[in-house]
C-alpha cells in the first residue's frame, strides 16, 4: 500500500531531507547558559520576521502560551480569551493550574472572533471582590479560521485603552497571513506577545517561539525554567525550526488548496462541510465506522460527529484523491446496508 495519508493535524508530519540534513549539521551549545549559537538565531530570527524586540524557543505551544500568559499576569489575576480558544479548552487549564490565573471565557463567535462589546463588559472593575483584569488573549487561525487585521486593531486598540496586555496565540499565524496574502510582522502588529508553532504546518518535528520585548521575554525566560522547559543543546530543534521558517510558510497554499479539494469533494458527497484555510470539518452520522474504513484504505482520522480533516506538507494532491476515493466507496455503501437494516 502507498504511505499513510493522515488527516489526524498538521502536527503529524515528519521532517524533510534538508530539514534533516540541517538538524544534522547544527552547531550547538548549551542554551540554558544561552549560547547555543544555533538556538539563538532562531530567535533572532524569528523576532526579525515577527517584528519583535525578542524571541524564546520553546519545546511545546502549550508551555509557550502558559509561560506568556504567567509573563503578563500575577497570581490571581484574569485573562479574558474566547470559550474554543486552545489556552483554555486544550491545554489541561494550565493558566488555573500552574499560573494561579484566572480565566474569563467569552463565547467565540461564528468566525472565530470575540464580540468586543462583550469583551469591554467582562473587564473586571478595580475592586477587592474581583480578580484583576490584566491580559486579552486571542488566537489566529482559531480552528482554521482566520482573523483579519481591521478586527485585531480594535482589539488591541480596546486592551490599551483598559491598560491591558495582549497575547496572541498565533500556532498557526503563518496559514492566516498565507491566506489573507500579508506578512505575519503585519498581522502581529501591535501585540506585546505572539506565541508561534513551529510543528503545527511549518513541518518541524517540535518547538515553538514566543516572540515579545525584552523585558517579557526575560519573564517568560524564568517561567520555562519553572516549567521545566529550558533545554541543553536545543540547537537540533532549532536548527528544524529555521528552515521551516525560511522554507515552509509560502508553501502552506498548497494545504489551502489541497484541503479546498477534500472539502469540495465530500460536498459532492452530499455531506456538510466547512473548510478553513488548511481544515476540513465534515458532519458525519457513523464517525468511529467511517473511521476504520478509511484506516483500512490507509487513511487516519480523528473519529467524530464533526470530523475534523487537516492537511500539511505530507499530504499531496494524490493523497487527497485517495481519501476521496475512500469516501466514496464507504458512502456508496452506506444506503445499501440502511435498506437492509429496516
Amino acid at each position: 500500500m502507498d504511505k499513510i495519508v493522515d488527516l489526524r493535524s498538521d502536527t503529524v508530519t515528519r521532517p524533510s531531507p534538508g530539514m534533516k540534513k540541517a538538524m544534522l549539521e547544527a552547531e550547538l551549545g548549551d542554551d540554558v547558559f544561552g549560547d547555543d549559537p544555533t538556538v539563538n538565531r532562531l530567535q533572532a530570527r524569528a523576532a526579525e520576521i515577527f517584528g519583535f524586540e525578542a524571541g524564546l524557543l520553546f519545546p511545546s505551544g502549550t508551555q509557550s502560551n502558559l509561560a506568556a500568559l504567567m509573563s503578563h499576569c500575577q497570581r490571581g489575576d484574569e485573562v479574558i480569551l474566547g470559550m474554543e480558544a486552545h489556552s483554555y479548552r486544550y491545554e489541561a487549564g494550565g493558566a488555573a493550574v500552574l499560573g494561579s490565573i484566572q480565566p474569563q471565557a467569552i463565547a467565540n463567535r461564528p468566525d472565530g472572533s470575540l464580540d468586543l462589546a462583550e469583551v469591554e463588559a467582562a473587564i473586571k472593575p478595580d475592586d477587592p471582590h474581583f480578580a484583576k483584569t490584566r491580559l486579552l488573549a486571542l488566537e489566529n487561525t482559531i480552528s482554521g479560521r482566520v482573523i483579519k487585521r481591521d478586527y485585531l486593531e480594535q482589539a488591541i486598540g480596546l486592551a490599551k485603552r483598559r491598560n491591558l496586555g495582549t497575547h496572541l496565540d498565533g500556532a498557526r499565524i503563518c496559514n492566516a497571513a498565507v491566506a489573507l496574502r500579508t506578512s505575519v510582522k503585519e498581522l502581529c502588529a501591535g501585540f506585546d506577545s505572539v506565541s508561534a508553532c513551529l510543528s503545527k504546518g511549518l513541518g518541524a518535528p517540535a518547538g515553538t517561539v514566543l516572540l515579545g520585548n525584552s523585558s517579557l521575554i526575560q519573564k517568560a525566560r524564568r517561567a520555562r525554567k519553572i516549567l521545566g522547559g529550558a533545554m541543553r543543546q536545543a540547537g537540533v530543534i532549532a536548527a528544524a525550526g529555521l528552515y521551516a521558517l525560511e522554507n515552509n510558510v509560502d508553501r502552506l497554499s498548497a494545504d489551502h488548496e489541497n484541503a479546498a479539494r477534500l472539502a469540495a469533494g465530500l460536498s459532492e458527497l452530499g455531506l456538510a462541510v466547512e473548510h478553513h484555510t488548511n481544515m476540513v470539518f465534515v458532519q458525519v452520522e457513523r464517525p468511529q465506522e467511517l473511521a476504520a474504513h478509511l484506516r483500512e484504505n490507509g487513511v487516519l482520522v480523528l473519529p467524530g460527529v464533526r470530523m475534523r480533516l487537516v492537511t500539511h506538507l505530507d499530504v499531496d494532491t494524490a493523497g487527497i484523491e485517495r481519501v476521496l476515493g475512500a469516501c466514496r466507496g464507504f458512502f456508496a455503501g452506506a444506503a445499501p446496508r440502511a435498506a437492509r437494516a429496516r
